[in-house]
């Protein structure tokens, strides 16, 4: 078991920065755009019933586009106002300690006979702390588990499995509710222009 966490670390260590895999992203889209553009590729509005055609990235006009539209695009994303003040709460909240102390009280004081379930729901809900929920409770559910006589790896393997598998799927609002509540709206748009979705009941 220990061979096989290795090789995962060695490999997870290969990938690049965040940023560089971005970097690497946009500048697929340039190369598909001019691609498609090339080839004469289009689709039709579903709201105007206008066909549009694909623009080259990689032509004058692109490269003008992509540099005086950056502030434009990133200002109107519809969820951008709720994603940040989501995020300074969440930012707070586990600065001064209380992700990772909710986290603790749920799996480190739960019965054994309760204690998957506990690390299962805290993985679950924890994903409103985002990589926080990873790098707090995957050792604390091993050491738990050590605590009361099951092997730690369990104990790890469980956590990884709730919060992954649980990602966004908490019982409270997310950053990514918010996130697709934004997106879904735009996306409606196109056909109908009245529909407001939001993540608040």
């Amino acid at each position: 078991m220990q061979g096989v966490l290795a090789s995962i670390e060695r490999v997870g260590n290969k990938l690049p920065h965040p940023f560089i895999l971005f970097a690497i992203l946009a500048a697929l889209v340039v190369v598909i755009s001019a691609i498609l553009a090339t080839l004469g590729v289009s689709a039709i509005n579903p709201q105007t019933e206008a066909e549009v055609t694909v623009r080259s990235l990689l032509s004058a006009d692109g490269v003008e586009f992509m540099l005086t539209s950056v502030v434009s695009n990133f200002v109107n994303f519809p969820p951008l106002g709720l994603i940040l003040v989501v995020m300074f709460g969440i930012g707070l909240a586990d600065k001064v300690g209380l992700m990772s102390t909710l986290m603790q009280v749920s799996v480190a004081k739960a019965p054994p006979s309760l204690l998957t379930f506990c690390v299962f729901m805290a993985g679950i809900c924890g994903s409103i702390a985002s990589d926080a929920n990873y790098l707090i409770l995957i050792p604390l559910a091993a050491m738990v588990y050590y605590s009361v006589g099951r092997h730690p790896v369990a104990g790890a393997a469980a956590a990884y499995a709730a919060a992954g598998a649980g990602f966004d799927a908490s019982l409270f609002i997310t950053v990514g509710d918010a996130l697709f509540a934004g997106i879904t709206t735009d996306a409606a748009r196109l056909v109908d222009p009245t529909p407001t979705l939001t993540s608040l009941p």
